[in-house]
């Protein structure tokens, strides 16, 4: 057994992993942006510790056991075909910065956009560095 293309096949794994969780809040916080202006618009964002607890007991599991598991949670369900899907809940704290600073918080969900770009680049720039590992 080649074990080493098993563990590149499980970072491999969590990688597109934070990849479309970072492709989800993208959407998330571009439609803040997008719905400022609508009276009864609640801003979202997407459960970012809980996706980080989730990676961590993963990331644990493979560790200690050499196998992947990726428990769901709350807002992040996984499915047994490699599917995903991440559930957007309320920030209660944009929506105050909404309503008190309406500049404030479009500077605030830009910040989010940018830290989320730099999560996503981080992972694409070692997603490929994996791949190439592989060959």
């Amino acid at each position: 057994m080649d074990l080493l293309s098993f563990v590149t096949d499980n970072v491999t794994e969590l990688l597109v992993k934070v990849m479309e969780f970072t492709e989800a809040r993208q959407k998330v916080l571009i439609r803040n942006i997008r719905c400022v202006d609508e009276a009864d618009f609640v801003p979202q964002d997407v459960p970012m510790e809980e996706f980080c607890v989730l990676m961590d007991t993963a990331i644990a599991e493979h560790a200690e056991n050499r196998r992947l598991v990726l428990a769901g949670s709350e807002h992040i369900r996984f499915d047994g075909r490699n599917g995903f899907e991440v559930y957007s809940v309320a920030d209660a704290v944009a929506q105050s910065l909404r309503k008190s600073d309406r500049e404030a918080y479009l500077k605030d969900q830009v910040a989010k956009l940018v830290e989320n770009s730099l999560h996503q680049r981080i992972a694409a720039q070692l997603l490929r560095q994996t791949d190439c590992a592989a060959v």
